[in-house]
C-alpha cells in the first residue's frame, strides 16, 4: 500500500480528519467477543485506505470496566481485555508507518475506586494518599456537604464510613474525583501523561477537561431559572440539568493546570491535546481553554451533536464558534461514543443522500474533524432492549433515556454470522439494520456511501482551503447555507442545500467556462445560477489564479 507523505509539519492537526475508535466494538482478534488492540492493528490498512490522518482511541487502560474504561485503575498499563503494552507499542509503530497519528484518551478528572490511590485514601485521614481525592465532612445533620449532582444521577457525594466523610464523584460512585488542589496529584498526572508521550503517542484527548477543579468553599449551585428550566424541559430529563454548574466545574484553576499540560506537550513537538468541554455556556468555556494558544490545541463542545441540521441552525453554531474562538481551532464532530448516531438524528434517518451531504458539510467547515467509527457506513442507532443494556447511565434512566449502548454496538465488516467483528457472540448485539451496510459489501459498490465518503475525503486532502483556510459565512435561508473557505493559495465558495427540495443558488462570480467533476456523474451545464438537488453541495474554486473556475458537485 502506498504511504501518505511523511513530510508533515507540527501543525498537522489543523484541519485533520481524526477517526474515533471505541476499542471494545471495533475488531475482536482473540475471539472473546470484545474488540482489542490487535484488532485495531488488523484494520490499519482500512483506515489508511479511508484517508484519515489520526486515530483517537477511547480508553484501553487497566479498569474494572464499570464505565467501560472511563474508570481507570492503572494509568500506565493496558487492560488485559484489550491486550498488552507491547501490543500497543506495535500499534504505534505500524500506524506511524502508514503516517497515521495516534491520540489516546486521558481520563484524569477522576479514577476508578479500585485504583490503589483511592484504596489507600479511603483508609483514614492521615496516610500518604489521604488528600489525593476530594473529601468533605457531612453537614451537621449528616447530609452531603452541598447540593452538587452527579451527571449519572443522584448526589455527587458518597459517604465513606471508614473516614466518616463524603467523597466527590461527578459520574459513578465508583469514579471518585481526584483532588487537583494537591500538587502531588497534578505532578503525578503530568508524569502519567508523559509516560505515553515517551512511548510515541501523538496526542491526548482530555475527557471532561473542565471538571478538574471545584469551588474550594463547596458552595451550592444555584437552580436553573424557571423560564430556562421550562425551555430545556429538564423536568423530564436528568436532574443534573436543573442546576447552574457554577461551583462544581469550570473553575479558573483548571485553566492554569491546562497551561502545565501544554508546557509538557510542547516538549514533544507535534503532540497535541483535544479537550472535551461540557458546560452551561460551552462555547464561552471552549474559548477560555483555547484563547492565548497556551492551553488546549483543540476543543470541542456538544453543539453539533444536534437533531437540527437546518441551514439556519448550522449557520448559527458556526457563527458562535468563530465569534468565540477567532483564530484558534475547534474540533468539530456530529457524533461520538456518548450520543445517538448521526444517521438517526437527521430529518430522514438512514437516507444515504442526506448522510453524505451532512458528512461533506462537516468536513468543509473550519476545524479539525472527528469521525466516530461506523459513521462512514451510515450506521443508524441500534435499538436494544432493557435486558441487553450494559451502560449504567442508560440503566439508571431507562426508558426516557436509553443510554449509550445504541451507538456502541460492534462494527460490521462483512455479512458473516457476527459481522466479521468476532467469531463468537459480541458483548453487544449487532443491530439488524447494520448488516446491509457492512464494509465488504459497500467496498464492492462504486457508488456506495462508504466509497463516496472515502473519495470525498481524498479530494478534501488536496484542497488547502478546506484544511487550514479561514471561513466566512455568507448567508443562510430555509434551504441554503453558503460560505467561503480561503487561504493564500485557494479560495472556495461553498453552497449546501440542506433540504429535500431543489433550490437555485446564485453565484456572484463572473466566469466563462467551467471544468468540473461530480462524484455522482451528474454534471449538468451551469451558469451563474446553480441548481442544487435535495441534500447536495457545490464547491466553486474562485481563486484569482483559477481560470477557468473549477467546480465540484456532491
Amino acid at each position: 500500500m502506498q504511504l501518505k507523505s511523511q513530510q508533515r509539519d507540527i501543525d498537522w492537526w489543523q484541519g485533520a480528519l481524526i477517526y474515533q475508535i471505541y476499542p471494545r466494538s471495533f475488531k475482536d482478534s482473540n475471539q472473546d467477543g470484545i474488540g482489542d488492540i490487535n484488532g485495531i492493528i488488523s484494520k490499519l490498512d482500512y483506515l489508511s485506505w479511508l484517508g484519515i490522518d489520526a486515530i483517537w482511541i477511547s480508553p484501553f487502560f487497566t479498569s474494572p470496566m464499570r464505565d467501560f474504561g472511563y474508570d481507570v485503575s492503572d494509568y500506565r498499563n493496558v487492560d488485559p481485555m484489550f491486550g498488552t503494552l507491547q501490543e500497543f507499542k506495535l500499534l504505534l509503530q505500524k500506524a506511524h508507518n502508514l503516517d497515521i497519528k495516534i491520540i489516546i484518551d486521558q481520563v484524569i478528572s477522576h479514577s476508578s475506586s479500585d485504583h490503589p490511590w483511592f484504596t489507600e485514601s479511603q483508609k483514614d485521614k492521615h496516610n500518604h494518599y489521604s488528600d489525593w481525592y476530594v473529601w468533605a465532612d457531612p453537614k451537621a445533620d449528616g447530609t452531603a456537604p452541598n447540593n452538587w449532582l452527579s451527571v449519572f444521577g443522584g448526589s455527587a457525594w458518597q459517604f465513606n464510613a471508614r473516614r466518616g466523610q463524603y467523597y466527590l464523584h461527578h459520574f459513578l460512585e465508583s469514579q471518585p474525583d481526584l483532588n487537583f488542589f494537591n500538587p502531588q496529584v497534578t505532578q503525578q498526572l503530568l508524569a502519567d501523561i508523559e509516560f505515553w508521550l515517551q512511548l510515541g503517542v501523538d496526542g491526548v484527548r482530555l475527557d471532561a477537561c473542565n471538571f478538574y477543579y471545584h469551588d474550594d468553599k463547596l458552595r451550592d449551585n444555584p437552580p436553573v431559572p424557571p423560564e430556562q428550566s421550562l425551555a430545556k424541559n429538564v423536568e423530564l430529563s436528568n436532574p443534573y440539568a436543573m442546576q447552574q454548574h457554577i461551583f462544581d466545574i469550570s473553575r479558573p484553576q483548571s485553566l492554569e493546570f491546562h497551561k502545565q499540560i501544554r508546557q509538557l506537550l510542547d516538549r514533544y513537538p507535534g503532540c497535541i491535546s483535544i479537550g472535551e468541554i461540557g458546560a452551561d455556556d460551552a462555547l464561552k468555556e471552549m474559548a477560555n481553554y483555547l484563547n492565548g494558544g497556551d492551553k488546549l490545541h483543540l476543543a470541542y463542545t456538544f453543539d453539533l451533536l444536534t437533531t437540527d441540521f437546518t441551514a439556519a441552525a448550522i449557520y448559527d453554531i458556526i457563527d458562535q464558534i468563530q465569534t468565540n474562538i477567532g483564530q484558534y481551532w475547534p474540533c468539530l464532530s456530529y457524533s461520538n461514543h456518548d450520543v445517538v448516531r448521526t444517521a438517526s438524528r437527521t430529518a430522514t434517518a438512514g437516507d444515504p443522500l442526506q448522510a453524505f451531504c451532512v458528512m461533506a458539510l462537516l468536513c468543509s467547515l473550519r476545524g479539525s474533524i472527528c469521525i466516530y467509527q461506523g459513521e462512514e457506513l451510515g450506521l443508524q442507532e441500534a435499538e436494544l432492549s432493557f435486558e441487553q443494556l450494559q451502560d449504567p447511565f442508560g440503566i439508571n434512566f431507562w426508558p426516557e433515556f436509553k443510554g449509550r449502548d445504541g451507538c456502541r454496538t460492534p462494527m460490521v465488516w462483512d455479512d458473516s454470522l457476527h459481522g466479521g467483528f468476532s467469531n463468537c457472540a459480541p458483548w453487544l448485539p449487532i443491530a439488524d439494520s447494520h448488516w446491509e451496510h457492512n464494509v465488504k459489501a459497500q467496498t464492492a459498490i462504486p457508488n456506495s456511501l462508504l466509497n463516496k465518503i472515502r473519495l470525498f475525503w481524498q479530494w478534501r486532502a488536496q484542497q488547502p482551503a478546506l484544511i487550514k483556510g479561514k471561513i466566512q459565512l455568507i448567508y443562510q435561508d430555509k434551504q441554503l447555507l453558503v460560505f467561503t473557505r480561503n487561504c493564500p493559495t485557494q479560495q472556495l465558495l461553498i453552497a449546501f442545500n440542506l433540504s429535500d427540495k431543489k433550490v437555485k443558488a446564485k453565484v456572484n462570480q463572473p466566469f466563462n467556462s467551467i471544468n468540473g467533476h461530480g462524484f455522482d456523474g451528474d454534471e449538468e451545464a451551469c451558469s451563474e445560477a446553480f441548481t442544487l438537488r435535495p441534500w447536495s453541495g457545490l464547491y466553486l474554486d474562485i481563486s484569482a489564479q483559477s481560470q477557468p473556475i473549477n467546480w465540484i458537485r456532491i
